[in-house]
This record gives structure tokens, C-alpha cells and sequence, in this order.
């Protein structure tokens, strides 16, 4: 947890902003879970900080949701272009 707060705090990841009085605060927690290895031992602790987004109401909390997500397809055309054009791209 520490390993994590201190990546946190050294990439700027936020910003602390004067809170909106119309506006519901979202709250955090962090996500403890341990990682085994195909043998079922123990390997790693891993540790995540998250925010509780279920928490929002759609139109007072935010207006759009966006998740960046590529469809398989798309990866298969630009591997084939890379391929066809001898992995040389120029403009």
C-alpha cells in the first residue's frame, strides 16, 4: 500500500479542488488482493486505490460516460497494414 501511494503522490495522479455544493462527494477505498502463482503459492501482494463511481447519479454527478475500448477487428486491419506496407510508415 505504501509502494502504491507513494507511485500516487509522485505522478500527480489528482488534484485537490474546493468542493461543490451541489455536487455529491465520491468516496475511495483501496483494493487489497494477493496474486498466486500456477503452483498455488503465494506471489505478490497487489494493492489499488479506487474510487466508488457507483456512487454517482447520472446528470447531477457527470453528463457522459467514456470507456476506451477496440474491438478485435480494428487490431487485425492494423497489423495487416503494418504487414502490408513492409512495418514502414511514413507520412
Amino acid at each position: 500500500m505504501v509502494e502504491e501511494y507513494s507511485y500516487i503522490m509522485t505522478n500527480d495522479v489528482w488534484e485537490v479542488v474546493p468542493r461543490l455544493v451541489d455536487r455529491s462527494v465520491v468516496c475511495s477505498r483501496w483494493m487489497n488482493e494477493i496474486k498466486y502463482v500456477p503452483d498455488e503459492s503465494m506471489d505478490i501482494y497487489k494493492d489499488r486505490f479506487v474510487a466508488k463511481g457507483y456512487a454517482q447519479k447520472e446528470g447531477t454527478d457527470y453528463e457522459k460516460t467514456f470507456a476506451p475500448i477496440v474491438r478485435y477487428a480494428y487490431i487485425r486491419y492494423v497489423i495487416f497494414l503494418v504487414v502490408h506496407m513492409g512495418g514502414k510508415f511514413t507520412r
